[in-house]
């Protein structure tokens, strides 16, 4: 159960609570390149959140058996030369930027190549698109993010799984996509107004990015209300459980209603239904 209350909080915060765009101000070159058009924004969407969610998978599988610390294949192959316990400390995060990098480059070349080899169609719609999302900065942020939640947990248990991390990739390219959308629609609707010289162009799809920025901080604290709410026991039980608590009575609370009674036959710490046949009345 729990697991799936993550699943759930961690789709919910990437798509709206903490939108990669609007909260975290990453991908910002093709929201506001690629967001003239609906259609245009829409495809580009689609694009990247079908790319992120094969550079998440690609990112989790290195992070977990070559970069972290005690990774398994890096500590077989340190092993070839130090000690065992020298190579389950070995620790190549340093070098998540590269290869995080040359991994999201490798798997857009691939989908385009792939995309254009069996579904000419699809490549049609998105093959402009796919060379634009090596530069996506949003696409390195997941990359990274799930990199703390794997690297970063103090608790083993703790950990991401594959499941969390491209959860968190695939429903970031939603919220990736939603704001586009909302973006490229309204200045759809910017073309037909009057705006002043100055703000013509780039300088008010930021304003209007600004005001899409505030507007989805209306979500904050969403996630945290829903794991109270769904972690909380109904209050139905809560009642039950505690009018079925029998109150306990102390060893001097009972001497000062008897005072005659023997102090070695008054139970301790009792509930009263067990001791009431018990204490001494003198």
């Amino acid at each position: 159960m729990n697991y799936l209350i993550d699943i759930l909080l961690i789709a919910l915060g990437a798509a709206l609570i903490n939108n990669f765009v609007l909260y975290y101000f990453v991908g910002i070159c093709p929201f506001i390149g690629v967001s003239r058009r609906v259609s245009m924004a829409v495809g580009m969407g689609a694009a990247v959140t079908f790319v992120i969610t094969i550079a998440a998978f690609i990112s989790w599988s290195i992070t977990t058996f070559v970069l972290m610390p005690g990774a398994p294949l890096t500590r077989m192959a340190a092993s070839l030369f130090m000690s065992a316990e020298s190579a389950a400390g070995v620790d190549l995060t340093i070098l998540s930027y590269i290869v995080y990098i040359f991994a999201i480059s490798a798997s857009v070349q691939f989908v385009e190549m792939y995309v254009r080899r069996f579904f000419p169609i699809l490549y049609k719609a998105f093959g402009v698109f796919l060379p634009l999302i090596t530069t996506n900065c949003a696409i390195l942020f997941a990359c990274l993010t799930i990199m703390s939640h794997v690297v970063g947990a103090e608790n083993p248990a703790d950990r991401w799984d594959l499941g969390r991390s491209l959860t968190l990739a695939f429903f970031g390219g939603v919220g990736f996509t939603i704001a586009i959308v909302i973006m490229a629609g309204i200045r759809e609707e910017l073309e037909l107004c009057d705006i002043p010289k100055p703000f013509r162009g780039a300088a008010i799809a930021l304003v209007v990015g600004g005001i899409l920025a505030m507007a989805f901080m209306g979500f904050t604290g969403v996630d945290s209300g829903l794991r109270k709410a769904m972690t909380a026991k109904p209050a139905a039980i809560e009642q039950e459980q505690t009018s079925d608590a029998s109150p306990v009575l102390k060893k001097e609370t009972i001497l000062s209603w008897a005072p005659d009674c023997q102090p070695a036959s008054v139970p301790v710490n009792q509930p009263i239904n067990t001791i009431l046949g018990e204490i001494c009345l003198g």
